[in-house]
């Protein structure tokens, strides 16, 4: 395998929140990590607000492609 290959890019589509959450923090088990996600989430208020606008809806169990792009623009990709 070629090792100066890049890695690949983060693909922005729509997610479980445990899969994002898991890529975030892979360290966690799902159930931590889905907590963390929603702890940055709350905390973040223009990040909340720009997810409101794009449909998200509180506790929701997957992001759409546009909630995963507002994410990533707001924590970067994981």
């Amino acid at each position: 395998m070629n090792s100066s290959l890049p890695e690949p890019l983060f693909e922005i589509h729509a997610y479980y929140v445990s899969d994002l959450a898991k890529l975030y923090v892979p360290n966690l088990t799902s159930q931590a990590a889905v907590r963390q996600l929603w702890r940055w989430i709350s905390y973040h208020p223009l990040l909340n607000e720009e997810l409101k606008q794009n449909g998200y809806v509180h506790k929701q169990r997957c992001f759409t492609p546009k909630q995963v792009a507002c994410i990533v623009k707001h924590l970067g990709e994981p």
